[in-house]
């Protein structure tokens, strides 16, 4: 068995694994450890003899890894007998399994008492089970960063004694908000990278859109979990058109909508139907407008009036100046470009979105559009200077030269 498989099947089952063995040992970070160990042995044994359960070795392998360094703690004596006798072995183990184990490690991995940076890492290494570089590489952050975020995280939910188990029904909504807005962080990221050379980063998306879904599988009577999932199908939908041969991105405007991945926008609209049954909150929102654009066969001919009706109400419940911004591309293509312009500028004002590469977009194609080139031209200049992602940035110095 190769590395790839072996890291595939670690992708797959790291979070049943991890949850399982923090409920049986009640320590999250011997728990995360003991499965890394096992993960390390199997790189090294699997390729010499595959075994025949997969899953149920790495579930073995990390329980015995975690009962030796119980048996080198004298202060936890007694644990050790207990998980020597727990019938966890390789037969056992289902990996078609979802159970309220890895919810809670969703719940624990995104506590509030840790900083977003560390509740984003934690999250992708024990419930997607990416790698310390990995995650780095996603974020474009140096491998030691990470893996200090990781090690303080753990630490700090031991010192705050975080228990190993679901919330109060009333303070697992409460909570849910933050789980959600982690899966939204990591997709936004995966999306849009940015900074770097890469306008997308595929992996990282798709992983968030794994771990919605499973959410979604283990909350279903929770809309917004259905209007995350949802608005995160509907964007990855288009993710194959977004970019050509060579990476370069490709606008709304020029995609070729017949690359777009239909099976997902099916899933998206599904999820969408769901995410509508009290009512759109700011993720089944931002869905309904993914879903505008993923339904209409061209942007001529997309209902631009009813997505600035969704951006309106996701005003309402969401307030940002990034929703009153988009506000403004859609008012711009529903009613011209100058009442959109006023919209922005009400944003400059209030300096609501300071040193964001944003605005000078919006605003420098707002102001092409009337015909206000000299002005264009240097609001498209100055997004470039500040926009972190190097692809992003030669699509708005092609677009200012092309007004010169």
């Amino acid at each position: 068995m190769a590395t790839a498989d072996v890291e595939a099947v670690w992708r797959i089952e790291s979070a049943r694994i991890v949850a399982a063995l923090t409920r049986f040992t009640g320590d999250f970070g011997l728990a995360e450890d003991a499965a890394q160990e096992a993960v390390a042995e199997a790189l090294t044994s699997w390729p010499l003899a595959a075994p025949a359960n997969p899953a149920g070795w790495l579930m073995a392998t990390a329980r015995r890894r975690a009962i030796d360094a119980l048996r080198r703690r004298s202060a936890l004596q007694g644990r050790h007998a207990l998980l020597a006798a727990d019938p966890v072995v390789d037969e056992d183990f289902d990996p078609d399994r979802i159970d309220d184990d890895i919810l809670a490690l969703m719940f624990v991995s995104c506590h509030p008492v840790l900083s977003r940076e560390a509740q984003v890492a934690l999250t992708l290494r024990v419930v997607g089970g990416l790698s310390s570089e990995q995650i780095a590489r996603a974020f474009l952050v140096p491998v030691p960063t990470v893996q200090a975020r990781i090690t303080r995280a753990k630490k700090t939910i031991a010192a705050a004694g975080v228990p190993f188990a679901l919330p109060a029904t009333g303070e697992r909504r409460e909570r849910l908000g933050g789980v959600l807005s982690v899966l939204y962080v990591i997709f936004t990221e995966g999306s849009t990278a940015t900074s770097g050379d890469r306008l997308l980063r595929p992996d990282v998306a798709y992983e968030a859109v794994r771990l919605a879904r499973t959410l979604a599988a283990l909350q279903p009577d929770e809309p917004e979990v259905h209007g995350l999932l949802a608005l995160c199908e509907l964007t990855a939908a288009r993710f194959p058109a977004r970019t050509g041969p060579d990476g370069a991105p490709v606008l709304l405007a020029d995609q070729d909508r017949r690359r777009w991945d239909h099976s997902a926008i099916s899933r998206g609209l599904a999820a969408l139907v769901k995410a509508s049954t009290r009512g759109l909150g700011p993720y089944g929102l931002q869905a309904a407008i993914a879903a505008a654009h993923a339904t209409a066969p061209s942007v001529e001919q997309t209902d631009w009036d009813r997505i600035v009706v969704l951006y309106e109400a996701l005003g309402r419940v969401a307030p940002s100046p990034v929703v009153e911004l988009n506000r403004a591309v859609a008012v711009a293509m529903a009613s011209g470009p100058a009442q959109a312009l006023a919209i922005v500028d009400e944003l400059i004002a209030a300096d609501r979105l300071p040193g964001s590469h944003l605005v000078p977009t919006v605003r420098g194609e707002l102001l092409a559009r009337l015909g206000r080139l000299p002005e264009a031209r240097a609001e498209l200049e100055l997004a470039a200077r500040l926009c972190a992602n190097q692809r992003e940035r030669s699509v708005l110095l092609g677009k200012a030269a092309a007004l010169g």
